[in-house]
């Protein structure tokens, strides 16, 4: 290293301009460090980053095509017979199925629990089942409160559509998704019955074991039990080697969940 001195200055002050050239070299050295740790940092965050944007795009690629059908909006399954079978999500969704999606020969379902969803079988020309009946008052319990509260069964009734109306008695008011049943209601015997099954044409249903294994190769019992949604979901998806998590998710009750078993036709 070759060292220039000032022949101005003493060797004290030669020496003291050196020290403060390298420390202030020092300085920049380790901002040079510093700056290095930092980009690398960020550079670490970006590529993590990447990674996961990769692997929502595999996620989409990978989730089944299901051609859209007008009924995915509601809850819904076919019965073992054949019969479709539609259901309210929400007070909104219930309006939709009674107001829009029940014509006269269909059956609809309700239990005397608040805050249930509608049912409703359309006949679609057909005299409607004691199959389809059974396997729907099954759904209309599974899916209202009873299977959050851990119930086994619930009261589930049908009417015929005229029966139901917004027309509410005098100084009483109906929310949005709530309405009269007028006339004579038909009790039918129930329990809580919640299989998932994936249909010939890609679709996720959530039905009673018997409407499932009518119309898919491999489904999953699901029961009452203590594990979080999210968490079954992800169980669910493996499973069912269906790996839309979000749609999983969507066709579950409310409540917490135990997989019973699962079997392949």
């Amino acid at each position: 290293m070759k060292v220039v001195l000032d022949i101005r200055k003493t060797v004290e002050q030669n020496a003291q301009e050196y020290f403060e050239k390298a420390k202030k070299a020092k300085r920049k050295i380790e901002g040079a460090k510093k700056a290095s740790e930092h980009w690398q940092h960020e550079k670490e965050k970006l590529l993590v980053q990447q990674q996961k944007e990769q692997a929502k795009e595999e996620e989409k690629k990978q989730r089944p095509v299901v051609e859209k059908k007008w009924y995915h909006k509601f809850r819904w399954f076919k019965t073992s017979d054949g019969f479709l079978v539609i259901g309210g999500r929400d007070a909104t969704t219930n309006e939709l199925v009674i107001k829009k999606h029940t014509d006269e020969n269909d059956f609809v379902f309700h239990t005397d629990m608040a805050g249930s969803p509608f049912f409703v079988i359309k006949s679609d020309g057909r005299t409607i089942s004691e199959i389809a009946i059974r396997e729907t008052a099954d759904a209309t319990c599974t899916f209202s409160r009873a299977f959050k509260l851990g119930m086994a069964r619930q009261s589930v009734f049908y009417v015929k559509p005229s029966q139901v109306t917004k027309e509410a008695k005098s100084g009483e008011y109906l929310t949005k998704g709530a309405f009269v049943i007028r006339g004579k209601t038909t009790y039918v015997d129930n329990k809580i019955n919640l299989t998932l099954g994936i249909t010939a044409e890609n679709e996720l249903m959530a039905a009673p074991l018997e409407a499932v294994k009518a119309h898919c190769k491999t489904f999953l019992v699901i029961v009452q039990g203590k594990e979080k949604i999210s968490s079954v979901a992800k169980k669910i998806a493996k499973l069912l080697d269906y790996p839309d998590l979000d749609g999983i998710i969507r066709v579950l009750p409310a409540g917490e969940f135990q997989i019973g078993h699962q079997t392949k036709q």
